[in-house]
C-alpha cells in the first residue's frame, strides 16, 4: 500500500492536471466532512434578501428566499459526494465479483449469469432509474446509491469477465487449483489484484457518472429533498426563470459550475492511476 501511495504521489507531480484533480476532490471531500461544521443557512428566510449580488457577505449572491448560495453549495457537498461515491462502490463490488467468478468458474454458471448481464446492458438504464426513484420516493443515501447502480454494474461484469477468462490457464491459477485453494480466496488473492488497475480507474470514472444521474434526479424533483442539494438548487433556479432572466443567474451557475469542476477533478486523477499502472505513459 505504501509503495502504491508513493507511486501515485510521484505520477501526481508530474502530471499538473493529476495534481490538481487530487487537491480539488480532497477540498471536496473536506467540504463534504466539515462543511456543516462552516456553512449555515438562514433559519428564517425571506424573500426581501432575494436575488442579490456578489458582495463580502455574499460572495456567490442569494437565492430566491435570500440564502446565501455559497453555504448551500458547502452544504449540498455532502450529499452529492456521499451518494455518488456509494453508487460507484456498489457498481464495481457487484461487477468486480460477478465478473471475476464466472470467468474464472466458466460452465453453466458462467452462460447463465452472463445472459442475465447481457439483459441488464439492454436495458435503458435513466429510464429505468427515473421509473424507480419515482417509485421508491426515498432521499435515503444508500437506497439512491443501489438504485443508481441498478444497471451500471453489467458492463463493469462483463469487462472484468473477459479478464478472468484470460487468466484461467495461467500458471498461477494452475496452481491455486492443485493446492485447493478455496473460491473466495482464488478471486481475492490470485484475481483481484490482477484486474485491480481496471477497476480502481472505473470506480472514479463511476463516480462522475452516479453524481451526473443522481443531480438529474433532484433536478427533475424526482427524488424527495431532505436538504440542500445542487440538483435542487438548479430545480429552483430554473423554477425561478433563471434561463430568461439573470436575477438567479448566480444561484443557476454555481452549482452547475461544481459540477463540473468536481467531475473534470475526477477525470483529470483518474490520469494519474493510469500512469500508475501503465509506466508507459509517463513519457507520453
Amino acid at each position: 500500500m505504501s509503495s502504491f501511495l508513493r507511486s501515485l504521489w510521484t505520477a501526481a507531480r508530474r502530471d499538473k492536471a493529476a495534481m490538481l484533480g487530487g487537491v480539488i476532490i480532497t477540498m471536496f471531500i473536506m467540504l463534504a466532512v466539515f462543511g456543516p461544521l462552516i456553512a449555515h443557512l438562514n433559519p428564517t428566510p425571506s424573500g426581501a434578501n432575494a436575488y442579490r449580488g456578489p458582495s463580502i457577505r455574499d460572495p456567490l449572491g442569494t437565492d430566491a428566499l435570500g440564502q446565501n448560495v455559497l453555504a448551500e453549495i458547502v452544504l449540498g457537498t455532502r450529499p452529492v459526494m456521499e451518494i455518488g461515491l456509494l453508487a460507484a462502490l456498489l457498481t464495481v463490488s457487484v461487477g468486480v465479483v460477478i465478473g471475476l467468478v464466472t470467468g474464472y468458474v466458466g460452465g453453466v454458471l458462467d452462460s447463465v449469469v452472463m445472459r442475465i448481464t447481457d439483459v441488464f446492458l439492454t436495458i435503458p438504464g435513466l429510464p429505468l432509474i427515473i421509473v424507480i426513484a419515482s417509485l421508491v420516493q426515498s432521499s435515503n443515501p444508500l437506497v439512491l446509491a443501489l438504485i443508481l447502480s441498478v444497471t451500471a454494474w453489467a458492463g463493469l461484469a462483463r469487462a472484468v469477465r473477459s479478464q478472468a477468462l484470460s487468466l484461467r490457464s495461467s500458471d498461477f491459477l494452475e496452481a491455486a487449483r492443485l493446492q485447493g485453494l478455496p473460491l473466495h480466496d482464488v478471486v481475492i488473492r490470485q484475481l483481484l489484484p490482477n484486474v485491480g488497475p481496471y477497476v480502481a480507474i472505473h470506480f472514479l470514472l463511476d463516480v462522475t457518472g452516479a453524481i451526473y444521474a443522481e443531480v438529474g434526479l433532484f433536478l427533475l424533483g424526482i427524488a424527495p429533498v431532505s436538504g440542500t442539494n445542487w440538483g435542487e438548487m438548479i430545480n429552483v433556479a430554473m423554477s425561478q426563470g433563471a434561463l430568461f432572466t439573470t436575477r438567479s443567474m448566480y444561484s443557476l451557475l454555481a452549482p452547475m459550475a461544481a459540477i463540473v469542476i468536481l467531475q473534470v477533478a475526477f477525470v483529470f486523477f483518474a490520469r494519474a492511476l493510469d500512469v500508475v499502472f501503465n509506466p508507459r505513459l509517463q513519457s507520453q
